[in-house]
C-alpha cells in the first residue's frame, strides 16, 4: 500500500499507556468480541472474561506512563492515520452523493485494555467498533496476532481491518445497526446469527468499496494488496476459525460468514464500488 507521505487523519486519540480507573462488566461489543477472540485464538471465553481486571484496569485512580512506541508501532500508526484519512475522504464523498453528511468516527489506539462506551476490553479481543461512542479502538499488537496465529500479514490486511470496523461506523449512521438490533430482539438464535452475518459481510463490503474508491483518486494499491485483503477476511471466516479452535463447524452459529463469503464480498464491494451491491439484506442467498 502506498502511503508515506500521505495525509494523516487527526480523529485520533492515543490512550496507549493509560491506566484504567474503574472496574465494569463488559457489554455490547464487548462480549461479541470475547466470543470472536475465544474462537481466533482457542481460549475459553471465561478466563478472557475474569482477565479484564489486568493490571491496566482497576480500581485505583486512572492515570498514564508514558508510552515509548517501537520503530515498527510507530510506522503501524502512521500507516493507519493515513487508512483513516482515506476513509473519510471516501465516506465523506459517497454520503455527500446521497445527500448526507458523514461524521467520521474517532480511531482510539489502546494497549492492554481500554475503557469504551460499550464497556471495558482487553486486546486479546481484537479491533471493535462502539456505536454508543463512534469509536473504532485498536491495539497495534494485534496485527502480530493476524500474522502469527491467523497467518494474514501485510499492511493492506490491517488496512482491511481498519475498513471493515469503518464499515460498521456507515451501518451506524445510516440507521441500519439499529434496525437489525431491533430485528434481532424479535427472532430466535438462529434467525439472529444469520442477520448478523448480513451485518458483517456488509461491512467486508463496504471497506472493498473504500478499496475501490480509495485506489480511483489516491492510487493506493500495489501488487498483492488486494490478496492480503482477501486472505485476512477469509482468515477471519467463521468456519475457519471454529474448525481451528474445535475441529467442528456449525454453520447456525456463523455470526460474521464464512471465509468464502467474507473474501467474496470484499471483492464484490471492490468491483462495483456501490453502496446497492452491498445491500446484503436483499440477498436471498449469501
Amino acid at each position: 500500500m502506498l502511503w508515506r507521505g500521505r495525509r494523516q487523519s487527526e480523529n485520533i486519540e492515543d490512550r496507549r499507556g493509560m491506566r484504567i480507573g474503574r472496574t465494569a462488566g463488559i457489554g455490547g461489543i464487548g462480549l461479541v468480541a470475547v466470543y470472536l477472540i475465544s474462537m481466533y485464538f482457542g481460549v475459553d471465553p471465561a478466563v478472557l472474561l475474569s482477565g479484564v481486571q489486568t493490571s491496566q484496569v482497576g480500581s485505583g485512580p486512572a492515570g498514564s506512563e508514558p508510552y515509548v512506541e517501537t520503530a515498527t508501532e510507530a510506522e503501524r500508526r502512521q500507516r493507519i492515520a493515513v487508512v483513516l484519512a482515506d476513509t473519510e475522504d471516501v465516506w465523506g464523498t459517497v454520503m455527500k452523493e446521497m445527500q448526507g453528511n458523514y461524521s467520521a468516527p474517532r480511531l482510539v489506539l489502546f494497549s492492554g485494555a481500554v475503557d469504551s462506551a460499550c464497556g471495558l476490553a482487553k486486546s486479546a479481543m481484537g479491533p471493535f467498533y462502539c456505536p454508543a461512542d463512534e469509536r473504532v479502538f485498536i491495539d497495534l499488537s494485534f496485527f502480530d496476532e493476524m500474522e502469527q496465529r491467523l497467518g494474514a500479514g501485510g499492511d493492506f490486511a490491517q488496512a482491511y481491518v481498519l475498513a471493515h470496523e469503518v464499515g460498521h461506523h456507515v451501518q451506524n449512521l445510516m440507521g441500519i445497526s439499529q434496525r437489525i438490533q431491533e430485528l434481532r430482539q424479535r427472532v430466535d438464535e438462529i434467525e439472529g446469527n444469520q442477520l448478523s452475518v448480513r451485518l458483517e459481510l456488509q461491512a467486508d463490503c463496504y471497506a472493498g468499496l473504500w478499496a475501490r474508491h480509495a485506489e480511483q483518486t489516491s492510487a493506493i494499491l500495489e501488487p498483492g494488496d488486494i490478496e492480503e485483503a482477501l486472505g485476512a477476511a477469509s482468515a477471519v471466516g467463521d468456519d475457519r476459525l471454529q474448525r481451528a479452535a474445535s475441529g467442528q463447524v456449525v454453520p447456525d452459529s456463523f455470526t460474521h460468514g464464512s471465509s468464502e463469503q467474507r473474501a467474496r464480498w470484499f471483492r464484490n464491494g471492490f468491483d462495483n464500488g456501490t453502496l446497492e451491491a452491498c445491500d446484503t439484506f436483499k440477498q436471498a442467498e449469501l
